[in-house]
C-alpha cells in the first residue's frame, strides 16, 4: 500500500486546518470525559485506599482520549446528544487504561514512564497495578449495564462489542498475545503486523466509534460499515504514526521511554518498512478512511478531521 509523497500545499493546509479542528473538539471532549470520569470512579481515600489511588493515577495522568471522543463524535454525527454517549465514551477509556497499565508491567512491554510520569506498577507496586487494572474492566462493563439513558438492549449489544474488542480472537488481547510473540522475530511480515495491530489497537478503536454509532440508534449496515471501516484504517493510521514517534520524538514529547520498541526487538512499521515507507503506509490509511466514511449516508465531518490530526500528529 503506497501513497504518493508529494502533497500539494493548498492540500497541506487543509489537512492543518482539519487537524485543529480535530484538536479542539478532543480537548473538549477531554474535559467532559475527565469530568465524568471524576464522578465514577472510587475517590482515592475510598477503600480500598491503595487500588482506587492508583486508578486514579493512571487515568488522570493525561492521554488523548481517543477512544471515548470517538464515541462521541461518532454519536453526534449520528444524530444522539452527546449526554447519551458519555458514560459508554467513559467505559471506553477505562478499558484503554486498564490496557495501558497492564502493558507496562515488567511480565509485559517492561515501561517505566507512561504519560509523562511513573508507571502504575512503579509507583505502587505490580499486584496493587494488576488490581487496579482489573478494577478498571470490571466498572467499565458495570458503568454501561447501569446507564438508565440507554435501552437495555442497546446496552447489551454495547456490553458484547466492548468485550469482543478487548478480549479474544480478534481483540486487544489477541493483538497483545501476537505481539508478544512477534517480539525478537525477524521474519515477520507485513500482514502479520497489520494483523497484530488490528487487534492491539484496531479492534477497540473500532468498538468505539461503532459504539457511538449504536447509541444514536444507527441501524443500516451501510452505516455501520462505513464507520467500521473508517475506524480500522484509522487504528492502523494511529499505531504507524505511534511507531514513527517511538523513532523520532523526544521523551518529553512523547511521554513515554522513546526507543523501547528498537530495544526490545519488536515488530513495529519503521523497523519492517523503514521511516519513508512507513509514513507513505500512514498517508495511504488516511485517505483509506476518508474513503471509508464517502462510503456512507453521513457526511462526518468531524470524523474526517480526527483523521487529519493522527496523521499528522508530533505526540
Amino acid at each position: 500500500m503506497r501513497a504518493s509523497s508529494d502533497t500539494a500545499p493548498g492540500a497541506r493546509a487543509e489537512a492543518g486546518d482539519a487537524a485543529a479542528e480535530a484538536w479542539a473538539y478532543l480537548e473538549r471532549a477531554r474535559t467532559i470525559i475527565d469530568a465524568r470520569l471524576d464522578d465514577l470512579v472510587p475517590a482515592a481515600t475510598a477503600a480500598p485506599v491503595a487500588v482506587h489511588a492508583a486508578m486514579r493515577w493512571s487515568l488522570f495522568a493525561g492521554g488523548k482520549r481517543l477512544r471515548p471522543a470517538l464515541v462521541l463524535a461518532t454519536g453526534e454525527a449520528f444524530g444522539a446528544h452527546p449526554d447519551s454517549l458519555i458514560d459508554t465514551a467513559c467505559a471506553f477509556e477505562l478499558i484503554h487504561t486498564y490496557s495501558l497499565v497492564h502493558d507496562d508491567l515488567p511480565a509485559m512491554d517492561d515501561d517505566d514512564l507512561r504519560r509523562g510520569r511513573p508507571t502504575c506498577h512503579i509507583k505502587f507496586g505490580e499486584a496493587t497495578a494488576i488490581l487496579a487494572g482489573d478494577a478498571m474492566q470490571a466498572l467499565a462493563f458495570q458503568i454501561i449495564a447501569e446507564d438508565d439513558a440507554l435501552d437495555a438492549g442497546v446496552r447489551v449489544r454495547l456490553v458484547a462489542e466492548l468485550a469482543r474488542a478487548a478480549g479474544t480472537p480478534a481483540g486487544m488481547v489477541a493483538g497483545q498475545s501476537h505481539d508478544l510473540a512477534a517480539e525478537s522475530r525477524a521474519d515477520v511480515t507485513a500482514a502479520e503486523l497489520d494483523l497484530i495491530h488490528q487487534h492491539k489497537t484496531g479492534a477497540l478503536i473500532v468498538a468505539a466509534a461503532r459504539a457511538g454509532a449504536l447509541v444514536a440508534g444507527a441501524s443500516s449496515e451501510r452505516e455501520l460499515r462505513s464507520v467500521s471501516d473508517y475506524a480500522a484504517a484509522l487504528g492502523l493510521l494511529f499505531q504507524i504514526t505511534d511507531d514513527l514517534l517511538d523513532v523520532t520524538a523526544t521523551v518529553e514529547a512523547l511521554g513515554k521511554t522513546p526507543g523501547k520498541d528498537a530495544r526490545a526487538q519488536k515488530a513495529t512499521y519503521p523497523a519492517l518498512h523503514g521511516l519513508e515507507e512507513a509514513r507513505a503506509r500512514a498517508r495511504a490509511f488516511h485517505l483509506q478512511a476518508l474513503d471509508a466514511l464517502s462510503q456512507g449516508e453521513r457526511s462526518a465531518p468531524l470524523l474526517r478531521s480526527i483523521a487529519s490530526l493522527i496523521l499528522e500528529r508530533r505526540a
